[in-house]
């Protein structure tokens, strides 16, 4: 198993600019693999959260290499607004590099939304995190920014999955907040037989060791 830290997460050391695209990945992949002298040319891709949407891009990349795919509670089943404003549009990328280096306005916006009950509560405690410290609100423009490139075609990825036959297994907690369950459906219409989804009580944070023999049930079924 090779795990990727992306560009700003980690021990990643990144001199390439905010920029990074699935042809990279691709590229640091295959130097990984020669350099490790891995001969199959089969590739599993396991992505959580961010991560899901790397490997639905990656997939649409190099689908004749991925021969499973599993997700984790996945981004990029759904397009949101405020991401796509922050990082696709230049303008609202300076709005969000703005509000990053002076966040004290929208975090007092956010305090009496989620007093007056407005915001749901895990939602608010994982806004409040990214914003109340510098270095971690830097992280998340630099992370953000760079991750744009990311950009997974869904009716794309629903044909290469049908065309080569991909089985695709997909986990979420059913209280998570963050990134809820309902958003597999629009993977997996059309192609439920290659697609099996599976809910557990949890919330958004799905890769930890309590569902270690979960996740590894996935990678083997």
């Amino acid at each position: 198993m090779i795990a990727i830290d992306f560009p700003f997460h980690g021990k990643t050391t990144w001199n390439e600019g905010l920029s990074f695209t699935p042809d990279h990945l691709h590229e640091i992949i295959q130097l990984i693999r020669s350099e490790s002298q891995i001969k199959s040319e089969s590739i599993y891709l396991l992505g959580f959260s961010m991560g899901g949407r790397v490997a639905l891009s990656l997939l649409q990349c190099i689908p004749d290499k991925i021969k499973k795919l599993v997700l984790i509670a996945p981004d990029g089943l759904k397009i949101n607004f405020w991401y796509r404003l922050a990082t696709q549009n230049k303008e609202g990328n300076k709005l969000f590099l703005h509000i990053i280096q002076k966040p004290g306005f929208i975090f007092n916006i956010l305090k009496v939304a989620n007093g007056l009950n407005l915001v749901n509560a895990s939602i608010y405690k994982f806004i409040s995190f990214h914003i109340h410290d510098k270095q971690v609100r830097d992280d998340l423009y630099k992370r953000w920014t760079t991750m744009r490139g990311f950009r997974p075609d869904i009716q794309k990825i629903k044909s290469i999955i049908e065309e080569n036959k991909i089985p695709v297994r997909m986990l979420y907690g059913d209280h998570d907040r963050i990134i809820k369950f309902e958003r597999a459906e629009k993977l997996i219409k059309g192609i439920e037989a290659y697609c099996e989804l599976k809910v557990i009580p949890a919330g958004h944070q799905l890769l930890n060791h309590q569902n270690t023999d979960t996740i590894i049930e996935l990678l083997k079924h």
